[in-house]
């Protein structure tokens, strides 16, 4: 063997064992004059017709655009997947044995799923304008490549649009696979997110006939909520719009919600036949939003002369087409940004498919483009998407569209056009959204309320209390089986005033021996084991989070009850309206005022000399002070300071003498409590037993909001417990006082005179009937609680059960304490200061009086006379 053939055997053999054959295809710095691109999607669904010739239109603008692949030209392959999944995999693996560089597709989120697998080995990149599939993740499919919003925003904005009408369930009719699945489940999530929910998850198979649709939406009827959200496909949906007309279910009370496939197929058909458009009436539909621009005008303009050109039909335009056409521009942006960087068309054959070496660089130029197209800007986030996801929201009327407002991802739903909110502070407070005026079903412009009782509808269990005391609040009937009481009254009042027939039964709980505990019953509520509780169940935070409550029909508060005694009256009862301090006190004021108008009397007043005696002179001070205080002073007041302490004196008298009277006639008449507890301060203060209801909620607040230890409180189970044990006292294994809802208490004391409340209420609450969380009867019974209030009827039932005939002094406030000094020291203040004042303006006087005559006596003269001279006049000269 020739030395030549041996060596060309050699690198035979080691080419053959690595298993690689390299194409070279285009090496070198050039760029190539044609680039193949491919394109799948059913040329004959809605969204493809439109597309077809959107992409067509996209390839024939960038090649006679000389700037944009600079002397490239894209060679434009298109491939029918006829919405297949098996034809669209065969279809798409074509393409890959091809050596194309991208593929604008697939359309259909199923084969999307499929290709994309594929794409990731041959890292070929695809360019989808269709595939709104929320779980097509970019971390999953990283080749693919989302030129279209995703349902994810489709989605939230019917969650908000749901939440902004406050409705709170609704029935979602979808197509079994994948991509209905995955829509419904992302609607699922962001209702959840505003406390709205999926109460009813109708799904149809792939290939539904009429009979499978009707079955559905009797079911669907069936359901309470009247809130119907739609995602299928214009052939099925339009069916399903069909069938709902002929069964009723387009009438007034009905919402309809259809995805983007409806405003869709109207965009690309214009209007349908009436007959068709009249099962539509006054259903809501989405249209992804797409910026209005010269550009896009522009190319409206030129539609019906494309679509006759590619197609030869007169197909209109959607947003669908919209968004395949800026695809094709992505990727000839993306294409000579790569050709820009050095990039090469260059593939290796692995597994008779070839891989593209270019792709992941191709790959992140596409996800780097920011540009304008038809859409508006084009450009994606870290997620794969792209950024300001907007759409028109879309009332069917008539023969056309009307728009009532938009929804973006940035400011959430308004009338204002995204575009110019991008250039405003992101707003999403409720206050801020808003929708124009929609037409209804059943030509309505009201609301609808969205959901019903059905007639076949099941009955509600609702729960009651079987109370073995109080039964004026609630109790059973021993003898009918029946339960009465208020709170029968009000809850039967308010389902009357419903517009709709509900049917219940109330399902009574305890054996009316025993409390039962009210606790374990909301849990059954909030369980589903019964459908409401209707009894005097207080409205506190820990229940209002697992349970809905409807409006208060009745206020309520925790107050205290204590014990009363009546004072017996005595010799000494007079005393007992002023403490000793004040008794002191009256009496040090009564002798300071006597001796002041003494000494500003004396001079100029007969009646206050008497001879000079000084026993006299005493007992005229302390008669005059005590006389004052009955108003009949004999003596004549003749100085002007003198009257001006008795002006200030009497005004203090008055009060004081008012005073004692009241508060002796109080203590001779009224019951007084037996204890030092005047409200909740004191009685925390006390540290004495504290008694309150079994299963009241006013046990857990005094431990955990009064911190008070629960080693002094005491569950009390019956009234006679709380007779008991109030009588018993706290020294005697009793307790100082009980704490209970108002209500209960004014029950007690209208029969109960020896005990009383104390201080005022120390909670707000009020008592509601209980409802599963997200209930639609709560807020309708809400109402009809307010318009029983509104016309009386409410005063009324409560006058029938709770009003008796209270003892007298379950009226009065009876914290009739004995009268204080701290009640009266400013009095006492006013008239010490009246009279230090005179007695400086009597000395001031008179010693300008002797600083005037200085020289001709003595000061000791000098007071001499002016104490015991017996009347005024100047002073003489010594002889």
């Amino acid at each position: 063997m020739k030395p030549y053939s041996a060596m060309f055997l050699a690198t035979k053999l080691l080419f053959i064992s690595s298993g690689v054959v390299i194409l070279s295809l285009v090496i070198s710095a050039e760029r190539p004059t044609a680039i193949s691109v491919g394109a799948a999607f059913p040329f004959n669904s809605t969204i493809g017709k439109v597309a077809k010739i959107a992409i067509q239109a996209g390839v024939d603008d960038v090649n006679i655009d000389p700037t944009v692949l600079r002397g490239s030209k894209l060679v434009l392959t298109m491939q029918d997947t006829e919405c297949n999944c098996y034809t669209g995999m065969t279809e798409a693996l074509k393409f890959m044995e091809n050596n194309i560089v991208a593929m604008i597709g697939p359309q259909w989120s199923l084969i999307a799923q499929i290709i994309s697998h594929i794409a990731n080995n041959l890292q070929v990149p695809l360019l989808s304008y269709g595939a709104t599939d929320p779980t097509l993740s970019c971390l999953q499919f990283p080749y693919l490549v989302r030129t279209t919003q995703s349902d994810t925003f489709q989605m939230q904005s019917i969650a908000e649009i749901i939440d902004y009408y406050q409705w709170r369930q609704v029935i979602a009719i979808y197509i079994d696979h994948e991509y209905g699945r995955n829509g419904i489940s992302a609607l699922g999530d962001k209702l959840a997110e505003r406390r709205c929910k999926i109460t009813f998850k109708a799904a149809l198979p792939p290939e539904p006939d009429n009979k499978d649709i009707i079955d559905l939406l009797i079911k669907v009827g069936m359901q309470e909520s009247r809130i119907i959200v739609l995602h299928a496909n214009p052939a099925v949906g339009i069916t399903i719009f069909s069938v709902a007309k002929s069964l009723g279910m387009m009438e007034n009370g009905y919402v309809w919600i259809a995805t983007d496939w409806l405003v869709a197929l109207l965009d690309s058909t214009g209007a349908l036949d009436q007959q068709t458009m009249d099962y539509m009436q006054g259903v809501l539909s989405l249209r992804m939003h797409t910026a209005d621009s010269t550009r896009k005008a522009t190319f409206a303009s030129r539609w019906s002369e494309l679509a006759n050109k590619y197609s030869g039909s007169n197909i209109g335009l959607h947003s669908y087409g919209l968004y395949a056409y800026d695809s094709v521009w992505v990727l000839a942006r993306a294409l000579d940004a790569f050709f820009n960087e050095g990039g090469s068309i260059l593939f290796s054959n692995a597994s008779k498919l070839s891989l593209f070496n270019g792709g992941k660089l191709l790959l992140n130029k596409i996800k780097r483009i920011r540009m304008e197209g038809l859409t508006g800007l084009v450009q994606f986030d870290p997620d794969g998407n792209l950024i300001h996801p907007a759409y028109d929201i879309i009332n069917v009327v008539g023969s056309g569209l009307k728009m009532i407002g938009y929804w973006s991802n940035y400011s959430g739903l308004s009338v204002i056009s995204p575009e110019k909110l991008y250039n405003m502070p992101p707003n999403k407070s409720s206050v801020n959204q808003k929708l124009n005026n929609v037409i209804w079903p059943g030509d309505m412009v009201i609301k609808p309320r969205g959901w019903v009782f059905a007639n076949n509808g099941k009955e509600l269990k609702i729960g009651v209390i079987n109370r073995p005391f109080f039964q004026e609040i609630l109790s059973k009937d021993l003898e009918t089986g029946t339960v009465k009481g208020y709170c029968i009254d009000v809850f039967t009042a308010a389902m009357n005033l419903l517009d709709y027939p509900v049917h219940y039964k109330f399902i009574p709980f305890g054996d009316g021996l025993n409390m039962p505990d009210y606790q374990e019953i909301l849990y059954k509520v909030a369980a589903g084991e019964i459908d409401g509780v209707v009894g005097d169940y207080a409205i506190v935070t820990n229940r209002t989070l697992i349970l809905d409550f409807t409006q208060p029909y009745i206020e309520s508060g925790l107050v205290i009850v204590a014990p009363l005694k009546k004072l017996r009256s005595n010799a000494w009862a007079f005393s007992r309206p002023f403490t000793l301090k004040l008794w002191c006190a009256t009496g040090v004021a009564i002798v300071l005022v006597g001796v002041v108008v003494w000494i500003l009397e004396r001079r100029v007043n007969e009646e206050f000399r008497h001879g000079g005696n000084p026993r006299k002179q005493i007992f005229t001070i302390f008669w005059f002070g005590f006389s004052t205080m009955f108003f009949c002073q004999q003596e004549e007041i003749r100085s002007t300071l003198g009257r001006i302490i008795m002006i200030v004196w009497l005004f203090v008298v008055l009060i004081i003498q008012s005073s004692y009277m009241a508060s002796l006639t109080s203590i001779l008449t009224v019951q007084q409590l037996s204890s030092s507890i005047r409200g909740i301060d004191t009685l925390i203060a006390s540290g004495e037993s504290i008694g309150f209801a079994a299963g009241s909620f006013a046990e857990n607040y005094m431990v955990q909001e009064l911190n008070i230890p629960r080693s002094r409180l005491k569950s009390l189970a019956s009234p006679d417990e709380y007779i008991r044990n109030l009588e018993l006292g706290p020294n005697n294994g009793g307790i100082a006082a009980f704490v209970d809802e108002r209500p209960y208490v004014e029950l007690f004391l209208s029969t109960q005179c020896q005990f009383t409340t104390v201080g005022s209420e120390f909670t707000k609450a009020g008592w509601g009937f209980a409802f599963p969380r997200d209930s639609l009867l709560a807020v309708d019974v809400s109402t009809a609680i307010l318009k029983l209030s509104e016309n009386g009827d409410l005063q009324k039932i409560r006058d029938k059960w709770l009003t008796r005939s209270a003892c007298r002094s379950a009226n009065n406030e009876l914290d009739s304490d004995r009268l204080r000094l701290s009640s009266f020291w400013g009095l006492f203040l006013i008239i010490g200061l009246a009279c230090f004042f005179a007695i400086l303006i009597y000395l001031s006087l008179a010693l300008y009086k002797y600083i005037q005559f200085a020289g001709k006596c003595s000061i000791r003269e000098f007071l001499s006379f002016v104490w015991l001279t017996e009347r005024g006049g100047e002073i003489q000269s010594k002889s």
